[in-house]
């Protein structure tokens, strides 16, 4: 029955082309304005864990006091630990898993590279992250060949390294690179393992300079990398001047190290928000500062609303794209109002041999139904050039965001876009289809 109407809904459609293509354009520039602004708000709210997300948590201690934040407007405390908080949480292990870490960026000298044999064999710069072995297994992080170094060679800081497998696959093409020595900054070590592709985006475990920053290219032990004086990457801010040196460095109350713990439930968190109650409590008590103490523990989810990774530039700019489609809508409201009055002598001859109002309203719902499927085709055309229209405009100011993942049309959003453009056309017909179905017959015959 529905291919019966399915089919009188398409000869109606092309009975008045011009006004089809104008109710389909109408439809498709909507669906086109609104997913595009929804397409980047869903990559950009997206769970980046869902397994986990209540599980894993960032502690924060205000060590800096009311001072250094800016009144009522921004009351957060700081986003990482000092080097000397980040070890005391580390060595009192309250947690199921725990890592303290940080970026870095190290040259890489393939093999090769001394000998200057190739271009493809000149030294380049890769980011990496200096971290323990624990955050594999929180992150879970995949692994294409080989696994993370162990407990041991986090405690004597090993030469080890975890490469990515875009890396592995640069440096060492062709071949398996576990087992294999990689020079960074001029110093060899071994290679333990390759990642499988990973890219959790937002990159919601350090989120100190973008959300949605390209990944890692290797993974060191944190205890090695601060042995080995290797400097932070990301964000280091300091109340005060810090002394001279690393060991200043290490000493002072500049934050820049991120900290994550798992906790396997909410009893456990309560535990440790009091741990960290007691820690804070016992390093005023120690003269290290004089004001209330205060922390705080947020989980995954928590952690990126506190953060605004979804800013509020592009929740206004999703209502603005969801009012342009209400706008279209209502002009294509008018066009079906129009097309449908062209036919109301057709449709009062069809109630008069028999047809009853739910004939005539399946019909029109039909050719309703149909104009949205073409609209949605359409506004995906649309919003794929919208897409990539925001890399265009974006990548001269983003050659550290990971673009792709922010504009691209996966099939999760095609099936939304089509769903949307065929409820929304739906809805939006209702009412010139209920005026259609109260057409009478014996006033069109008689009109005739």
């Amino acid at each position: 029955m529905m291919g019966y109407y399915i089919r009188l809904a398409i000869r109606g459609l092309r009975r008045n082309v011009a006004l089809t293509a104008l109710m389909i354009v109408a439809v498709g520039v909507g669906i086109g304005a609104s997913m595009t602004m929804l397409t980047t708000l869903r990559a950009m709210s997206a769970d980046p864990i869902p397994d986990k997300d209540s599980k894993l948590f960032v502690p924060q201690i205000d060590t800096w006091g009311p001072d250094s934040r800016h009144g009522e407007q921004d009351d957060r405390l700081q986003d990482q630990l000092s080097y000397g908080d980040a070890m005391a949480l580390m060595r009192a292990h309250r947690g199921a898993r725990q890592t303290a870490m940080y970026a870095v960026s190290m040259d890489v000298s393939p093999e090769g590279a001394a000998a200057g044999t190739a271009t493809s064999a000149k030294p380049f710069q890769a980011s990496g992250r200096a971290a323990y072995n624990d955050f594999f297994s929180m992150f879970e992080v995949p692994f294409r060949s080989g696994g993370p170094w162990g407990a041991v060679d986090d405690e004597h800081g090993a030469n080890v390294v975890v490469l990515s497998g875009r890396l592995a696959d640069r440096v060492f093409p062709g071949t398996d690179a576990v087992g294999k020595t990689i020079s960074l900054d001029g110093r060899d070590y071994r290679v333990v393992g390759v990642l499988k592709p990973w890219s959790p985006l937002p990159h919601y475990y350090d989120l100190t300079q973008s959300a949605f920053t390209a990944m890692e290219d290797f993974y060191l032990p944190f205890a090695m990398a601060i042995d080995r004086h290797l400097e932070s990457y990301g964000n280091n801010n300091c109340r005060a001047a810090p002394s001279p040196g690393w060991e200043g460095r290490l000493n002072s109350d500049c934050v820049w190290l991120q900290f994550w713990v798992e906790l396997p439930g909410a009893a456990a968190a309560r535990d440790y928000r009091a741990f960290l109650a007691n820690y804070a409590a016992q390093q005023r008590l120690s003269g290290r500062f004089h004001w209330t103490d205060r922390v705080e523990l947020h989980d995954v989810r928590e952690w990126m609303v506190q953060n605004k990774v979804v800013s509020d530039e592009v929740k206004v700019n999703t209502m603005i794209g969801a009012g342009v489609l209400a706008v279209c809508l209502i002009n294509a409201i008018g066009l079906m109002l129009a097309k449908l009055a062209s036919r109301a002598a057709d449709l009062g001859i069809r109630r008069a041999l028999g047809g009853s109002r739910r004939d005539i309203f399946l019909q029109c719902m039909s050719e309703t139904a149909v104009v949205g499927l073409l609209g949605g085709v359409l506004g995906l055309v649309l919003t794929a050039v919208g897409l990539a229209a925001n890399r265009a405009l974006l990548a001269p100011v983003a050659k550290h965001i990971s673009l792709d993942s922010l504009t691209r049309l996966d099939t999760g959003m095609v099936g939304i876009t089509l769903a949307v453009a065929i409820f929304s056309t739906l809805c939006a017909g209702l009412y010139p289809t209920w005026r259609a179905t109260s057409v009478q017959p014996a006033w069109q015959l008689k009109a005739g």
